[in-house]
């Protein structure tokens, strides 16, 4: 199997992470987003939509990180997607709470347009207004993730066992790092991170991301 990916691409982490820490045999293809490799032609073969990860599986071929972590977990039998139905479904659900919710206002409202040129906007009263709106709307997806999807007792995201929804939320809820957000008023959400730092998988696979929020220190950023 090959997975195209950057390591700083936050979709493709959580895949990373969760390949390694389960030992799946899986050839790692970087694409240089930081360069517009994924807009060139003979990445767009492979995936029009010109986003990472992709996964090639022989002839078989997947896009979206959260399809690509069921699969592979699916693949390898893993414990950390279940085949009970309700278990698989309270992942499910979070992970679609992830992608549709946390990361759509603290990734593409708060984060991202400070760091990226090109998804700053067209004026800086909207560019303004923008960061604003992310950041209210983060802060109130994160007290969710605190007081509800963690809360005091989990260890992790649907009980005490680690699952594919904990690698794919880690991902996206670590992007506060680049602009050096500080969740300490969210104390659950500090004490499930730290438990997924502790995993043997992190440290390498968030290495380069690590080294790009370093480089970010001393930016002026409004963060949480």
């Amino acid at each position: 199997m090959k997975l195209y990916m950057h390591p700083v691409s936050t979709t493709s982490r959580a895949v990373m992470m969760f390949v390694a820490d389960e030992g799946i045999a899986v050839e790692m293809q970087a694409v240089d987003i930081l360069k517009g490799e994924q807009y060139q032609p003979p990445f767009i073969a492979v995936n029009p939509n010109s986003m990472i990860p992709v996964l090639e599986d022989g002839d078989f071929r997947l896009t979206e990180s959260s399809a690509i972590l069921k699969y592979l977990a699916d693949k390898a039998g893993s414990a950390a997607y279940p085949k009970d139905l309700k278990q698989r479904a309270k992942i499910n659900e979070v992970m679609d709470w992830f992608n549709s919710n946390l990361y759509r206002d603290f990734g593409y409202g708060l984060v991202y347009p400070q760091l990226f040129p090109h998804l700053k906007r067209s004026s800086d009263e909207v560019h303004a207004a923008t960061v604003k709106w992310g950041k209210e709307k983060s802060e109130g997806w994160l007290k969710a993730l605190n007081d509800y999807w963690i809360g005091p007792k989990r260890n992790y995201l649907c009980g005490d066992r680690v699952t594919i929804a904990d690698y794919f939320g880690t991902a996206f809820t670590t992007i506060g790092e680049l602009i050096h957000c500080d969740l300490s008023r969210y104390p659950n959400v500090v004490r499930w991170l730290d438990t997924m730092k502790k995993r043997p998988g992190y440290a390498k696979t968030y290495e380069v991301f690590i080294g790009f929020a370093a480089s970010t220190q001393g930016q002026a950023f409004q963060h949480i």
